[in-house]
């Protein structure tokens, strides 16, 4: 298993490797027999694909595999910013070719996933109005504080509940922090007094919560029309703004061609943060648009509560430079996991 992964890792810097270039990549010490057994093995499951015959036989990396495959990020981000092996600038074909043509869930986490969700249900079907109010509107709490936590807010759970609830800002805290917290619990309570909202997504429904999530903070509205960086990696996100625009609605496109739920909310996460459309609040419309489209289909929203911010940048750049989306689904799972067996 453990030399199968290794195959999978070099042809994922290596692609249109031969046999002989994997087995000296990956220092293999087995017969030519195994290294081909191993090899047809990943064929089969649709991890490798085959271009040319004979000894011109070259081996590369399926879309599945390359976006799917687990990367272990303690490794990944061992090497310096500048010598990492990335993908500096934005794959359009992530969108238009790869993203509509791959299941994002094996067959056993969508069962699982299904299995949280009727949990949810039943409980909610048991509830009375008042009963889910006070269970989102804790949720919400908990998710406004995570969301700018990861965005660098310095509000505690406790001062961001008493700034939600009694309307009462912490000591020593800047009026931004308390403007951004108060902006998350706007945007949430217009998701969930307009459930139907995001049926359909648009770039018009995006702005519109990308301006409630930034109402009152230096941030410009509307679809960027300058350069943005993005600190920690050499990722450089699109310039143009047509571009911009072209690639926000590929991504609505794509998103509202899922039949699966899951994959629509994993897919926002993902890609609007990838985008960048604006010039800040970007990862906050994200995870916004990602719960107004789990709301919007009956689904239970996620808090990202006991997420570590660390795990959840690192996802998100190695999503950025090598457009492989594993630890990101397993962060997706695990908060969904959290958010069944939490609020409801």
């Amino acid at each position: 298993m453990e030399t199968s992964r290794e195959i999978l890792h070099f042809l994922h810097y290596h692609p249109l490797s031969s046999r002989e270039d994997i087995r000296l990549g990956i220092n293999f010490q087995g017969s030519d027999a195994t290294l081909k057994r191993l090899i047809a093995a990943a064929i089969d499951t649709g991890d490798i694909i085959v271009e040319g015959k004979a000894r011109a036989t070259r081996y590369s990396l399926s879309s599945r595999a390359h976006l799917l495959m687990p990367l272990n990020l303690d490794t990944y981000f061992a090497d310096d910013i500048d010598t990492r092996q990335v993908q500096t600038g934005f794959n359009y074909d992530l969108i238009t070719l790869q993203l509509p043509e791959v299941d994002l869930f094996t067959q056993e986490e969508t069962e699982h996933l299904q299995s949280l969700q009727a949990v949810f249900r039943s409980h909610i079907d048991n509830m009375s109005k008042n009963e889910y109010r006070k269970e989102m509107e804790r949720l919400g709490i908990d998710l406004s504080w995570k969301s700018s936590q990861i965005e660098g807010n310095t509000y505690s759970l406790l001062e961001t509940e008493r700034l939600l609830r009694e309307s009462k800002t912490a000591d020593g805290k800047t009026k931004e922090e308390a403007v951004m917290l108060l902006n998350h619990k706007d945007a949430l309570r217009f998701v969930l007094e307009n459930p139907d909202y995001l049926q359909h997504l648009t770039i018009n429904h995006i702005e519109d919560i990308h301006r409630l999530l930034t109402k009152e903070l230096s941030v410009d509205k509307g679809l960027r029309h300058r350069r943005v960086g993005i600190t920690g990696t050499n990722y450089h996100p699109l310039e143009n703004e047509f571009q911009i625009r072209e690639a926000t609605q590929a991504t609505c496109d794509l998103i509202n061609n899922k039949n699966n739920v899951f994959e629509k909310a994993l897919l926002a996460l993902l890609l609007l943060s990838y985008i960048q459309p604006f010039m800040d609040g970007n990862k906050r419309t994200a995870r916004i648009t990602s719960n107004a489209l789990l709301i919007a289909n009956g689904y239970c929203p996620l808090s990202f509560r006991t997420v570590d911010s660390i795990d959840y940048k690192k996802a998100m750049l190695i999503f950025y430079e090598q457009n492989n989306l594993h630890a990101f689904k397993q962060i997706f799972i695990s908060q969904f996991e959290f958010a069944v067996s939490e609020y409801f």
